[in-house]
């Protein structure tokens, strides 16, 4: 089975119903999680998903509301199991990613590091691709965010997936993104609000226009603007008139291309 599993789409602003950046991706037997927001780890197990057996962790970036779980999934690498874990864990994260987790354990301890089975860590600068196994090529992409931060798109025969991370305005990602089954494209702010690392419905309908998904997933929508305006409607409006729904906890869609 081929599908997306939306784990976490909120924002750094705690929400009852959401919690942040987190997406579960299953092509064939292969699972990754794409990044691991708070709230990422109760959720994967809410939802009957294997957090055990992950066989990657894909990191866009290094903001809290997008990795800031990572020490609870793998201190439950370390402590929770009852049969230890003996499969390799992949760990696919921009440049810098090294670094990052040398700070997170000597924040946190050892066990990050060392949760009781092997790390195998990849450096994926943007720009480049790796082939993952199974016949699935993950390629990045940079976004105008953070320093290191970057987008991911996933092919593999017959399925395809892309994940925006986060990004300001950009002129390169629809068509790093064109013809993907599901895009998961952030849309945090209104127009007249947003600022240079970050998208709002106008950004994303010119984004979209190019990439022509399958669907378009709306993520990391700031409350303030979801509670008050249908989103979705939104990007409509701007000129986007392909599929589009906004994310919500739970959401499952199958990753089949057209």
């Amino acid at each position: 089975m081929n599908e997306l599993v939306v784990v976490g789409c909120g924002t750094v602003v705690p929400e009852p119903d959401r919690g942040a950046s987190s997406y579960f991706v299953r092509i064939g037997e292969t699972s990754a999680l794409f990044d691991c927001g708070p709230g990422a780890v109760q959720t994967l197990s809410r939802l009957g998903l294997p957090w055990a057996t992950l066989d990657a962790l894909v990191i866009t970036h290094f903001h809290a509301d997008h990795v800031g779980a990572l020490p609870g999934l793998f201190f439950a690498f370390k402590h929770g199991l009852y049969e230890p874990r003996a499969e390799p864990l992949r760990i696919i994260g921009p440049l810098g990613t090294a670094g990052f987790l040398d700070r997170l354990a000597a924040a946190y301890g050892d066990f990050v590091l060392d949760p009781g089975f092997p790390l195998a860590l990849d450096e994926l600068p943007a720009g480049h691709e790796l082939d993952v196994g199974s016949g699935i090529v993950l390629r990045s992409h940079k976004t105008p965010h953070t320093e290191e931060s970057v987008a991911y798109r996933v092919d593999a025969g017959d399925a395809s997936f892309g994940y925006s991370g986060d990004s300001g305005p950009t002129d390169t990602l629809g068509g790093f993104m064109r013809g993907v089954s599901a895009f998961v494209c952030e849309c945090s702010l209104r127009d007249d609000e947003v600022g240079d690392n970050h998208l709002s419905p106008g950004r994303v309908a010119r984004i979209a226009r190019e990439a022509s998904p399958n669907l378009l997933i709306l993520t990391h929508v700031y409350p303030h603007l979801r509670r008050v305006a249908d989103v979705a409607s939104l990007v409509e409006a701007a000129g986007y008139g392909g599929s589009v729904d906004v994310a919500y906890e739970g959401m499952r869609v199958a990753l089949t291309n057209r």
